[in-house]
């Protein structure tokens, strides 16, 4: 039986979500895997760039790596309202957040950090559920408290690991909270300008707002690239080209089509991710109690991707 005219609109609608929702789960998965990459590449760099000059620079090779793609012209820069917000999340998530993020991996262990951190996709679940109506639907609600209990033991376990620093710093745990905030309100303060601007473009706009405000970091800068050796120079390359370049791009995709709160939510898998990436790059075996939170941030995670079943109308009988 042929499809009516008006099922027929419906369906290919239907298609098209799925591809598009599909092309971002791609998208946060790039996402999540270059963005927990960081956290080694973070810990590698500082041995030769201070917090600062570490964020101008990874700014710097970001904004170059994206002009190219991103092809900005004077024709189609934002204004108004538009302008307004990619100031706000260039200097508070590109400038200020890498910053804070740098400084206090330099006091906290990774697993605290990580845990101080992801205080950020449950405020910007919050924020995005009131400024942007979103609402907050129980599946987000339970999966993003699964993985938040799951990113806590994590925590907990790279705590009692030998290895890590004996004593959380306060300072080190401000720092840490004040990068999940700016975190937030970057996320959210980004998503309507992408209704105008290409994903590519709004992450160039943020890397050249963030770097602006970290220029007086630049004799720092010069200063410590000088005597760095090249492979703290090559991580430096690095997290300008993958973790900010692509990763904030792929998140921007993401973004744009998904809410807010979902999209935040699988970044809780960047602990679980960081992990195995040290364990198979700098042979740190995790702790047991580590698996089980990271099975709590994947259990979580997919939790909040659950959609409530729509209950079909009654039919009348005639």
């Amino acid at each position: 039986m042929a499809e009516s005219r008006a099922t027929a609109p419906f369906r290919g609608h239907y298609r098209h979500d799925v591809k598009t929702r599909d092309l971002s789960v791609l998208a946060l998965l790039v996402t999540v895997v270059v963005w927990a990459s960081a956290f080694v590449g973070i810990r590698a760099a500082s041995d030769s760039f201070s917090p600062g000059a570490m964020s101008l620079g990874r700014l710097l090779v970001g904004a170059l790596a994206l002009a190219a793609v991103a092809r900005p012209r004077m024709s189609t820069m934002p204004h108004g309202r538009t302008l307004a917000l990619v100031l706000l999340y260039g200097a508070t998530w590109f400038g200020v957040y890498n910053v804070a993020l740098n400084a206090a991996e330099r006091d906290l262990d990774a697993g605290t950090t990580a845990l101080v951190v992801n205080v950020g996709p449950i405020l910007i679940a919050i924020l995005a559920g009131i400024l942007y109506r979103e609402g907050f639907p129980k599946p987000l609600v339970a999966g993003m408290s699964i993985a938040f209990v799951g990113v806590v033991l994590i925590g907990l376990a790279a705590r009692a690991d030998s290895s890590a620093v004996e004593s959380a710093s306060s300072t080190g745990v401000l720092l840490g909270l004040l990068a999940a905030v700016c975190y937030a309100i970057g996320a959210v303060a980004q998503k309507p300008t992408l209704a105008v601007l290409t994903s590519a473009t709004s992450v160039w706009l943020g890397c050249v707002v963030g770097a602006v405000l970290c220029l007086p970091f630049t004799p720092t800068l010069v200063r410590e690239v000088g005597s760095a050796s090249g492979e703290d120079i090559a991580w430096l390359v690095y997290l300008g080209i993958f973790p900010t370049a692509i990763g904030f791009s792929t998140w921007a995709y993401a973004i744009k089509r998904l809410s807010a709160g979902q999209v935040a939510s699988s970044t809780y898998l960047v602990p679980v991710i960081a992990t195995l990436i040290s364990w198979a790059v700098l042979d740190e075996v995790p702790a047991t109690l580590g698996f089980v939170g990271g099975g709590l941030c994947l259990i979580g995670v997919a939790v909040t991707r659950l959609r409530r079943r729509r209950v079909p109308a009654p039919v009348a009988v005639t």
